[in-house]
């Protein structure tokens, strides 16, 4: 009686032990302990034919078409369409409890051969190995690189439009510099050039406010280093006459008449051979025509006799120069702004000293040299607190004694603004623009590809938004197909278990490593 007990014991304990199957390793544990043959794929194949044959013909069932609707049927599938033929075809049983219909009779066949060495446990836990190991990291690793994607496009999308802004601010601040909108380029620097001689003409106007700083630099000068050179020429002549002529500059005398040069749009790059104009030789220019007497073969003629010399036998041809009887021409060669007459300002002599490059150059040194002397003044006057430093300037001129600290600043202040006003990047380009119109274009083209390339990076952040809005519907379109895909799973995991747990007694079954 007590064996009999221990073995019952034992058998109780062995029936609560639970059996651990490693998910990727189910197909193989089945084929060891002989649940299933080998050859199970084989027999899977005929088992397919069959299907798609059948499910040509279905009674018109909501729940049919669902089952149908899947990526795959199984034997499960195959016994509840059985459940429901059985409703749909009693009208087919006859008095023996078989059924006519042909749809239950495939139907039935088919759940026949799956049953056969157990052939549907097979194909289940196959398709559930492919879930696990195979369709779910897809799904998951796809749905990861959308999710990973739409993450980089915001970063792009994010990096273009700060990239385009960048951009338009340097476009902007660039057409600052040049003192224009920047709405039309070419237009508002040419505008801008047109009033150049208006904001020379003040800044001469200004230099007249100069007469104190070359005072004091002239006394100054003549003080310490006994100069007997002129100081600050140009300076001292813009403080008196303003932006006068250079030809006033240069001669000292007032034009009478000024004949500014007319400036010209840039020729283009080439011309075509057809636009030149080669003049028409037939007219009498009151040159001495060409002696057109004598002709060749071809009846080209190149002024030229083919009759040799009856003196030289050996020469071939003899030019003809014409009448030689025929008046000389003379040409008159003029250097230009030497026989101008008196009192006439012509080419450069006519632009103001601001605008001619070589008198606004020297203008604009005096102003640096007149910067530097009130520079140091100012550093030296804070610094002549000493006795020696009193001493020093004891019989210097009244106008160096009375100045002060502050009203020496004020004047370097004073210059330092007319200097800024004409060193400016603005001016600089302005001064550029006058002397060469293709400047202009320079400018223009370098100025229309920053915001080229911010409309580019425009356009390339709206591609991102794009994109991503493509990877967007993509993880939208993977999420169901992820979830459908773990019901499934999670069904067949549940099939396979109960099935398993039915061969073993109802011992407990554990699927390991099911994870979607």
């Amino acid at each position: 009686m007590a064996n009999v007990l221990t073995v019952f014991s034992l058998q109780q304990n062995i029936q609560n032990l639970p059996i651990d199957i490693q998910t990727n390793k189910l197909l193989d544990w089945l084929l060891d302990r002989r649940h299933c043959n080998l050859k199970w794929q084989s027999a899977v194949k005929v088992i397919r034919e069959k299907i798609n044959a059948a499910i040509q013909d279905m009674p018109e069932n909501e729940e049919i078409k669902q089952l149908l609707s899947g990526s795959y049927i199984h034997y499960f599938h195959c016994l509840r369409i059985v459940e429901i033929l059985r409703g749909t075809e009693a009208s087919s049983k006859n008095i023996f409890g078989r059924y006519s219909s042909q749809r239950m009779k495939d139907w039935q066949e088919i759940v026949s051969l799956y049953e056969a060495d157990n052939v549907y446990l097979a194909e289940v836990a196959s398709l559930l190995i492919r879930n696990v190991s195979y369709e779910g990291p897809a799904l998951r690793k796809q749905l990861a690189k959308a999710k990973q994607l739409q993450q980089e496009l915001s970063r792009r999308e994010v990096e273009c439009q700060s990239s385009a802004a960048e951009l338009r601010e340097r476009y902007y601040a660039a057409c600052k510099q040049y003192g224009i909108r920047g709405e039309n380029v070419a237009r508002e620097l040419q505008a801008l050039v047109r009033d150049l001689p208006a904001v020379l003409e003040e800044v001469g106007k200004d230099a007249a406010k100069l007469e104190k700083e070359i005072q004091l630099y002239t006394a100054f000068a003549n003080f310490v280093c006994d100069w007997s050179e002129p100081v600050l020429p140009m300076l001292t002549f813009a403080q008196k006459r303003g932006n006068a002529t250079f030809y006033e500059w240069r001669t000292g005398i007032t034009p009478t008449v000024v004949e500014r040069p007319v400036v010209e749009e840039a020729p283009p790059d080439t011309i075509a051979e057809d636009t030149i104009d080669w003049g028409d030789f037939s007219k009498d220019t009151g040159t001495q025509n060409i002696n057109s007497a004598i002709t060749v073969e071809d009846g080209i003629d190149w002024g030229v006799s083919l009759e040799p010399d009856s003196e030289d036998a050996g020469a071939a041809a003899a030019i003809d120069w014409g009448d030689s009887e025929a008046a000389p021409i003379e040409i008159e060669i003029v250097d230009t702004g030497t026989d101008c007459p008196e009192g006439v300002a012509r080419g450069e002599d006519a632009l103001t000293v601001l605008e001619n490059s070589q008198s606004r150059s020297q203008f604009i040194d005096e102003l640096m040299e007149l910067e530097a002397f009130l520079t140091q003044r100012v550093c030296e006057m804070g610094e002549e607190g000493d006795v020696v430093s009193m001493s020093q300037f004891q019989l210097a001129p009244s106008v160096i004694q009375c100045q002060s600290r502050e009203h020496v600043r004020e004047m370097l202040s004073e210059v330092q603004d007319l200097l800024g006003r004409l060193t400016s990047l603005r001016m600089q380009h302005l001064f550029i623009i006058q002397g060469s119109p293709r400047y202009v274009e320079r400018v223009t083209e370098v100025l229309r590809q920053k915001m080229k390339q911010a409309d580019i990076l425009v356009v390339k952040a709206n591609t991102m938004v794009e994109k991503r809005q493509e990877a967007l519907e993509e993880q939208s379109r993977l999420e169901p197909r992820v979830d459908l895909l773990a019901g499934c799973t999670r069904e067949l995991q549940r099939l396979i278990v109960a099935d398993i747990s039915k061969k073993y007694h109802k011992r407990p079954v554990n699927l390991m490593g099911v994870n979607i």
